[in-house]
């Protein structure tokens, strides 16, 4: 993974309420794009998976001007989703049977780093 030594830095958003399915199809268009690109994709996204992501590349910019890292001159190093624990629920079904719901959660990871000059 990626590590925090040539400038990377991380912003982590946990437990989002959301299918990791549904989040990394959010994820997948922000990738290896600038940050305003990136923003800019996530704001006139139509799915909601988008408030989410970009809320946590927000988080991500701050963290990197926090550590002296000029927000214009960012890039989306690597984003991804990863499962987080699955709220079980039971809905009643016919004959006292039940079925079960999962309802799934996400922790969302955005690292962004300083564009590589050529």
């Amino acid at each position: 993974m990626a590590n925090n030594t040539d400038n990377q830095v991380r912003a982590t958003a946990k437990y989002v309420r959301m299918a990791p399915r549904k989040v990394r199809m959010v994820v997948d268009q922000i990738r290896n794009k600038s940050v305003d690109q990136a923003l800019e994709v996530l704001q006139f996204s139509t799915r909601a998976a988008a408030e989410p992501v970009a809320k946590c590349l927000r988080s991500a910019v701050a963290n990197a001007e926090n550590n002296n890292l000029r927000a214009d001159n960012l890039v989306v190093a690597a984003a991804y989703v990863d499962e987080g624990p699955t709220l079980k629920r039971i809905r009643p079904r016919a004959k006292g049977s039940a079925s079960r719901i999962n309802k799934r959660t996400s922790h969302i990871t955005v690292i962004v780093a300083p564009r590589k000059e050529a």
